[in-house]
């Protein structure tokens, strides 16, 4: 049977004595739904190489080693070997720079041609089973950085940042135009389009509050390059919010369909930085303009 396995260990500080092994693990970012899972695990809690209950006690200073043990699959994703370019692995997480037009997930019409796909293809050649959870997700014609989790707890401890704005994503985008402001914030709420369920726009009457905060980086071509932080993750924020100002992304089938020097919408993933689930580090990748970005910044036309 192929297993996923994770052993993490904690040495127990002083302000954690007497405390419960679940209410401890629970300090530590586990969710219950994770302390109910690992609870049917094989030696899941151990002290001093034995099993114990979650519902022990501990003293300061003793190791608690916690066993995690995933034997599942994601059902509905078959392996497929697609190339992945991996810009960091561990045991906990995977970091990946996506290129466009490749999916995160299978869809309907595309079952077997997304990241998850090459991923499930990448666990099974090391004998593991895989069960898709992705921190960020990225539209399929999004470029650039995103992390999937390795195991339920990295996976919850990462959802938890990101909910609480502790996981920061910059991206690059390319719009038509010169800007009036160099650096600014878009604040404007964001609904959908009556009659359409993937179509989103501006709606001050019944949209969800949007904040987008942008600085130009680059001007070039009848174009401008720039950086972007959001303030909220509203479906297609980036992609509405500048089409609302008047500068929409080039290339962008919905929102903009101009196919001069993009055939999708010019927005890269460029930049992730958080603390490392586990191990508490602090983390950044960035994962530089794809080409067909940046050669419309290099060329010489004027």
């Amino acid at each position: 049977m192929m297993s996923m396995n994770r052993t993490l260990t904690y040495t127990i500080p002083t302000e954690y004595d007497g405390f419960q092994i679940d209410k401890f693990l629970k300090a530590q970012g586990y969710s219950s739904a994770n302390i109910t899972a690992i609870k049917k695990m094989p030696n899941n809690v151990v002290i001093d190489s034995e099993w114990v209950h979650m519902n022990r006690k501990l003293k300061a200073g003793e190791v608690l080693t916690v066993n995690i043990s995933e034997e599942d699959s994601s059902e509905k994703i078959p392996a497929v070997e697609i190339p992945l370019d991996i810009v960091y692995e561990d045991e906990d997480i995977i970091v990946i720079n996506k290129p466009a037009g490749l999916s995160i997930h299978p869809s309907l019409n595309h079952y077997e041609d997304s990241l998850a796909n090459g991923l499930a293809y990448y666990y099974e050649q090391q004998g593991k089973p895989f069960i898709f959870r992705c921190a960020n997700r990225l539209d399929k014609n999004t470029s650039g950085l995103t992390v999937i989790s390795k195991h339920l707890v990295s996976a919850n401890i990462l959802s938890t940042m990101v909910k609480n704005r502790e996981f920061h994503r910059e991206y690059y985008a390319i719009v038509r135009g010169t800007l009036d402001e160099q650096e600014g914030t878009i604040d404007a709420p964001i609904g959908r389009v009556s009659d359409s369920i993937i179509t989103r726009q501006v709606d001050f009457e019944n949209g969800e509050r949007a904040v987008t905060h942008y600085k130009v980086m680059d001007e070039k071509n009848g174009h401008s390059l720039i950086s972007i932080h959001l303030e909220t993750g509203r479906t297609h924020q980036i992609r509405v919010h500048f089409k609302y100002i008047g500068h929409p992304l080039i290339g962008d089938h919905l929102y903009n369909p101009d196919f001069e020097y993009m055939q999708r919408q010019a927005l890269h993933s460029r930049k992730i930085a958080f603390t490392h689930p586990i191990t508490k580090k602090v983390m950044e990748f960035v994962a530089p303009l794809p080409d067909d970005m940046s050669t419309i910044f290099s060329s010489s036309e004027t």
